[in-house]
């Protein structure tokens, strides 16, 4: 599933009347200070693109939104982690390397990273990367 996160309902509504206008109904999820919206992978890229680039612009109203309700001085930034057994984690990170780190990746190529990741530490495997590439091979 592609997940869109929000953390401000305003544009969290605006992006799932969007996907609506295209004829999507997508999976969501909200608790008290998060709002998901999640669509199938097999999206084409065409539509793929036009729903990232509305995320996009989603996601600075979301900042501005987020940040005006901050008191002075107060930033964060966050990336969720949806773990093996279901749950959902948010773990905190710079925002300035947070922002460095979208500048030059989509949401679903940061997505795959932190799956990565997180496939690593839940299903640990000590061959190095050369044992598992020949092993494949095999």
């Amino acid at each position: 599933m592609l997940e869109y996160v929000f953390f401000h309902a305003q544009p969290f509504d605006e992006f799932v009347a969007y996907l609506n206008e295209l004829g999507l109904q997508p999976d969501i999820q909200t608790d008290e200070d998060c709002w998901e919206a999640s669509l199938p992978e097999d999206l084409d890229d065409e539509l793929s693109e036009k729903i990232e680039e509305r995320y996009d612009q989603l996601m600075e109203m979301n900042q501005q939104l987020f940040d005006a309700e901050q008191p002075e001085g107060y930033h964060t930034a966050g990336v969720v982690v949806n773990l093996a057994g279901g749950e959902t984690v948010y773990a905190q990170v710079n925002p300035l390397l947070l922002g460095k780190i979208m500048g030059v990746l989509t949401p679903e190529e940061f997505g795959d990273v932190v799956n990565a990741i997180v496939d690593a530490v839940e299903k640990p495997d000590e061959r190095s990367l050369c044992q598992r590439m020949r092993d494949k091979e095999s």
